[in-house]
Formats: structure tokens, sequence, C-alpha cells
């Protein structure tokens, strides 16, 4: 299938039997080029890297979520938490556009538990931390589940909101994701993907002013290099829908 240059910030779809629902607020995209065949030995046989201006795209994106299922109000505690994901942008066989999660950390082993075991979901049981100084963020990893010691440290300036007009099919591209793919069990049978639904992202400026992270580089992808390109989001609500699966 070709790929298209055109993206929207609108959600195409409606979750109509959500079974969790998300809020992802003070998240950063910090996103960095790379090879097309570089990616791909990465990903499983029926995705294949979703391209933008003849490239790759890798994100690092650490956020602070809060979860809650339908009918049920959020708990404190285990209901919020850090996370920083480890991504990047695929097409299923069917066409469909998605996000591929190298890998996940999240801060609350008993979220952690849930979504390897319900959307096998690649995700590490991290300490983690959020220093929130208004135009500031640092966000702070260390793994300790299941093998420990990786760790990440980003400091973000977050700077004045763009217009909608200012942002481009790119910035779309990198942000407004729909669907999410997940590969798992013996011979890599369990092969699943997940909707997503969510109001436009409203980005601002961002500029990382420290970065000394680990987590891209343990995926198996080369350490990235150069300037990344940055968006900050003080966040969306998001109706996360089953798994589904490919027939």
């Amino acid at each position: 299938m070709p790929q298209v240059e055109h993206y929207s910030p609108v959600c195409p779809l409606t979750v109509e039997r959500p079974v969790m629902f998300h809020r992802w607020e003070r998240l950063t995209f910090v996103h960095w080029r790379y090879p097309v065949e570089v990616v791909q030995t990465l990903l499983p046989p029926n995705l294949s890297v979703e391209t933008y201006d003849g490239a790759a795209w890798v994100g690092l994106v650490p956020f602070f979520m809060r979860i809650n299922a339908p009918g049920i109000p959020r708990l404190p505690w285990i209901s919020h938490f850090c996370e920083t994901n480890v991504r990047t942008y695929v097409r299923d066989e069917l066409g469909q556009s998605g996000v591929w999660f190298f890998s996940l950390d999240a801060e609350r082993f008993p979220a952690v538990a849930a979504a390897r075991l319900g959307f096998r979901l690649p995700y590490m049981w991290s300490r983690m931390s959020l220093d929130d100084r208004g135009d500031t963020i640092t966000y702070t990893t260390r793994r300790r589940w299941p093998e420990g010691g990786v760790a990440s440290r980003v400091t973000v300036e977050i700077g004045q909101p763009f217009a909608a007009e200012e942002l481009t099919d790119r910035d779309h591209f990198l942000t407004a994701r729909w669907a999410l793919f997940s590969v798992g069990g013996a011979r890599g049978r369990y092969r699943r993907y997940a909707h997503a639904q969510h109001d436009p992202w409203p980005l601002r400026r961002a500029v990382v002013r420290d970065l000394d992270d680990q987590l891209v580089a343990d995926t198996g992808l080369p350490a990235p290099k150069g300037a990344p390109l940055v968006h900050y989001s003080p966040g969306v609500d998001v109706r996360i829908g089953p798994p589904h699966r490919y027939r």
C-alpha cells in the first residue's frame, strides 16, 4: 500500500465500548529520524515501517497517566503514575496505520502486569518521577523489572502554543495516532490491534535542555543522533477500545 503524506489531527473513528479511560497529560514527544531498514528489522513480520519524508521516526514519549475502567472511579495511587514509551509508526497488512511500542515503562506494577497480560504490550516496571516547574519539566526513569538498571532523564523547556494553521502534516504524523499493535505468544500467534480515540492534541513548542537516555538504545536501535524534533502537550482524555484479533 502506498504511503500517504497527509495526516489529520482529528480522530477518524469512534470507540463505542471503551475498556479503559485514560488521561495522558504533561506529555512530551521527542522524535528522531532513522533509516527505514534499521527500524524494519526490529518489527514483527505483519508490520511495515510507515515513513515520512523518506524516513522512519522513533519517539521517546514521557508523560503522566491517569486511568480508570468504565463505571469505576479512579483509585488513589494505583490509577495515576508516570509512564515513558519508545515507539515508531507502522502499517499492518490491512493498511491500518498506528503505533508499535518497542518498550513502555510505568511506575505501578499492577498496571504493568495488566497491560502485559491483557494487551501483550512490552511494559516494564520502573522507578519514575516527573518534576514540573511551570515551563520546565524533568522526567526520570530507572527500570526495576524484568531487568533493572536502564535509565533515562529528560528535561524539557516548554514554549508557546502552536496555532492550528502552523502545524504541518509531519506534526500530525508524529502525534495523531489512533491504533496500537501488539504481538505475543508462541511464534507470535497473538496478534492484536486496539483503537484509541481522543480530541486533537493541543501542542506547544518545546526544546530538550538535557537528555541522558538509555531507553531508546535498549530496544536494539542505534543511539539517536542529532537534535530531536520536540512537541509538548498539556494532555488529552482518551477512550481505549478492546484488543481485536486479526482474522
